[in-house]
Formats: C-alpha cells, structure tokens, sequence
C-alpha cells in the first residue's frame, strides 16, 4: 500500500475547482494539508494499535501473527478527482464526509485466522469504533479478491483538540497479498482481445482459489504443530 501523497500548488487546485479561483484555491489548499497531516496522524495511531497487538501476541504465544503493515495516504489530485467523478461536491467538508479510504493501512498477516483475531482485538479497543465491515475472505470478490476490510474511527489528539478521524484497514494473509499484488498489475494491461481477457481472468480466478486452499493448508499444519 503505497503512499500516494503528492504535491499539489495552488493553481494546479484552482483547476480541479470549478471555478478556477485562484483565492478559493489557496485558502482551500492550507486547508487540505491540514487535514492530509491529520489523516497521518490517524495511520500513525492505527500502526501503534497493531504494532502493540503484535508485540502482546508474541509475549504470550512466541510467534508474530503480523508479517509486514503497510500505509497509503491518498493524495490530494486523487481526492478531488474521486469527489469530481462521483459527482460531490469539492469542499473539505464533502471530503471527510463522503471518503473513507483516504487513509489507509493494511495488515499482512502469516495465517488466516490471525486476521479474524487482530480485527477482534483491534474493534474491542474502547477508542476504536467500526464504521463498517466487508468480509471478501467468506465472500471472495468475483474475480478471486480476498481480504478483510474494515473502516474504523479513532481518535488523534492535536495540541488544541481531538479529533475523530476514519481510516481503512484492510488484513490479509501472504499468499493473499501476493495474489492481489500480481492480478493488480496484470489488469492494468491495455487492448486484450475480449476472449483473451475473460481467460486471463478465469485462470487468475482459479490461482486465487488455489492459494486460498493453501492459505487452509498452512493453517492446517500450524495447528498439529502447535499441538505437539
């Protein structure tokens, strides 16, 4: 999950508005960055939550169930563009009310159920709250997607205030985080014959269900030893 955070000037924002004020414009843009470093903050407290469970979970079972987490902050030109094609309105105030994926951190995790046991731990926090909750591991996306998403809120605390700020979490195992990785760069390829193109997806469907079986698998094989 890489970080998209990219500059923006103020004439570059006049263009995305649309009346092209370039006074709108500036007073606009402070704003944004003000709040861009508040969605950072938000990520920062996210990875703390996470950084800590895992460091509990190994106290206690010798193991980390967490491989690698990774953030992305959208940036602003992403913002605006997602407001315009949505239709909203391009105010700040439509940003943090329509867009829950502008601060995003997802969570690679070694075996399955540690996602379902992060997720846990993570919501019983008595500062987090779930905004909402999508499930694409019991219920894959069409094309083989896996993962669990959540949206949640949480606090940040600013020298003159605190605030709610919501972020996307997404969990996910190894060999779910290869697969995504993999179809994300391959769907990008332009002009397939249209039969070509419903192949590839019919065998990139079928690598997803095999490494979902291995994902069991591995799972499977943790229990006997941990049962040894």
């Amino acid at each position: 999950m890489d970080d998209e955070t990219g500059t923006i000037t103020e004439r570059g924002l006049a263009g995305l508005l649309a009346s092209g004020d370039m006074a709108r414009a500036s007073v606009m843009l402070e704003k944004l960055r003000r709040l861009m470093t508040c969605y950072r903050c938000a990520i920062m407290e996210v990875e703390t939550k996470f950084r800590v469970l895992d460091a509990q979970f190994s106290a206690r079972h010798e193991r980390n169930p967490i491989d690698t987490i990774k953030s992305r902050l959208k940036s602003p030109e992403s913002i605006l563009g997602k407001l315009e094609r949505r239709g909203l309105e391009r105010t700040l105030e439509s940003v943090e009310s329509n867009l829950n994926d502008i601060a995003g951190v997802r969570v690679i995790c070694s075996f399955k159920d540690d996602i379902y046991t992060l997720a846990d731990c993570l919501l019983q926090q008595d500062d987090v709250r779930l905004v909402s909750a999508k499930d694409y591991i019991k219920n894959p996306k069409p094309n083989g997607y896996r993962s669990l998403h959540l949206i949640i809120e949480t606090p940040i605390f600013l020298p003159e205030e605190k605030r709610q700020m919501r972020v996307e979490v997404q969990l996910r195992t190894i060999a779910m985080e290869f697969w995504a990785n993999l179809e994300h760069k391959l769907r990008y390829k332009k002009d397939l014959p249209e039969e070509l193109a419903a192949s590839i997806a019919g065998r990139l469907s079928a690598c997803a269900e095999r490494s979902a079986l291995l994902d069991d698998e591995m799972g499977r094989i943790r229990t006997i030893l941990e049962g040894v």
